[in-house]
């Protein structure tokens, strides 16, 4: 069996202390959506005019941008096609050419892609037409921006076009400034948690925690990254790179926590020593896969539209609908392995009390955190979608982190359980030295008595 001399606070507490768990928990993200619905849009849009007659059709736009800056992120150009016929049904595709000038202080504008990109966009009409995607810039190095689109098909369309309205979208200078304060707070209360964390562990030997705690030793400087503790430099440096670095950043901690949710599952029925082989590695293979398809298409794209301001992968690649595909088999893996695991651990853990317990609080909190996870990304728009996601991730590793810190006096007590003269020799790994215990315990000078009334201390 698997010696667990490194006990968790989560045998200390009572329902009264696990509800009182969850309503904090429940406030603490509904301080975070009530900042996100109060706080400013996102997104930041201006309409491009553009007085189009049919003599015009045929030339070139030239829209300039609005005044920018690095609190604007990025930049979108879209347009949508007005016909003069509301209720025409129509897809058809059309070429179009596209041309980005970036303009510097003293007025000139050199080339920021020294040439003309066509790309194919699928017009489609019902009642009203969709809005087409013309340009992305991913970062930011001028000031303000000169585009020159042209459509090469609108003039064989058998509808009258009455209008072409052209969009400006970027990140809203005042969002930005709320996501920089926001994630710097939790970067600051992950590295508190963090230290917290391993300084209640300090006492006991690493070998001697339990597969929670030693997940959550990797969790939890994992989420410091997932906060980003170098996003500041995307405003100070133009460059893709701090961009980048943040994707990385998040699919590696989303990735371990999926990660993390399969070895405790298994780990928590398997006791004893796990083999890299039987245990980990098909663990790892089948969270690596989920990793390496978001690395990849997050890198694919990020160096193609540093290259191409027009490129989309999802309209102008192929190989996506592949890669799509892939991850869809590769998730649903995951899922039906993850739910193989919970249900196999819940028939043979439902009768060890505290190993039971342990299963029963971790899969309770996850299945909450999905829940609203679901809810932030179909309910909620703006920053309340930002801000809740993140907060929702942070809140639920410091719940974890809590749960499964040991107590103040657990070094007394696991050296208790390890004594013969307080404890029996044949206790087994699922009896833990909490709770009915004191009961049959022999009275040693009222060592007993005073660890209980310690406990039932520190547990209020």
């Amino acid at each position: 069996a698997e010696p667990e001399l490194a006990p968790m606070r989560l045998y200390t507490l009572s329902k009264r202390h696990f509800v009182l768990v969850f309503v904090v928990f429940f406030v603490c993200f509904g301080l975070t959506v009530f900042i996100g619905i109060a706080g400013p849009n996102v997104i930041e849009t201006s309409v491009a005019r553009t007085d189009l007659n049919n003599s015009l059709k045929l030339k070139p736009f030239n829209l300039s941008s609005p005044p920018l800056s690095t609190y604007n992120q990025q930049l979108w150009l879209t347009c949508v096609v007005e016909l003069d016929q509301h209720d025409v049904s129509l897809k058809k595709n059309v070429t179009m050419t596209v041309k980005v000038l970036g303009v510097v202080k003293d007025g000139s504008t050199p080339y920021v892609n020294n040439q003309v990109h066509n790309r194919t966009r699928l017009l489609s009409c019902a009642q009203k037409c969709s809005e087409i995607i013309v340009a992305h810039l991913g970062y930011l190095n001028y000031t303000q921006y000169n585009i020159f689109v042209s459509f090469e098909d609108l003039n064989k369309l058998t509808y009258t076009i009455q209008n072409i309205t052209f969009t400006w979208k970027t990140y809203n200078p005042t969002f930005s400034q709320v996501e920089i304060w926001f994630r710097f707070v939790f970067v600051v209360l992950t590295f508190m948690v963090t230290c917290l964390f391993a300084h209640s562990l300090r006492k006991f030997s690493m070998r001697d925690w339990g597969i929670e705690q030693k997940w959550m030793s990797i969790l939890l400087p994992l989420l410091l990254l997932y906060n980003d503790p170098f996003f500041p430099l995307s405003f100070l440096v133009n460059s893709w790179f701090p961009g980048m670095l943040d994707d990385l950043f998040q699919s590696l901690f989303l990735c371990a926590l999926l990660l993390f949710w399969l070895c405790v599952y298994h780990g928590i029925r398997v006791q004893g020593e796990r083999k890299c082989l039987t245990f980990y590695l098909p663990k790892f293979f089948i969270v690596g896969l989920l990793w390496l398809a978001s690395v990849t298409l997050g890198i694919w794209q990020t160096v193609n539209e540093v290259h191409d301001p027009t490129y989309q992968y999802r309209v102008d690649t192929g190989n996506f609908q592949g890669m799509k595909i892939f991850f869809l088999v590769v998730a649903t893996t995951y899922i039906l392995y993850l739910l193989f695991l919970i249900v196999r651990a819940c028939s043979e853990l439902r009768n060890m009390p505290y190993v039971d317990l342990r299963l029963k609080f971790l899969t309770a909190l996850t299945f909450v955190v999905n829940i609203l996870s679901i809810e932030t990304a179909y309910l909620w728009f703006g920053s309340s979608e930002f801000l809740s996601f993140y907060g929702l991730l942070n809140f639920y590793l410091y719940t974890l982190a809590f749960v499964y810190s040991p107590s103040k006096n657990a070094l007394y007590e696991s050296q208790l359980k390890d004594n013969p003269a307080f404890s029996m020799l044949n206790d087994s790994d699922d009896d833990v030295i909490y709770g009915s215990d004191y009961e049959e315990m022999p009275l040693q000078n009222g060592q007993a008595i005073r660890a209980k009334y310690k406990e039932e201390s520190d547990s209020d």
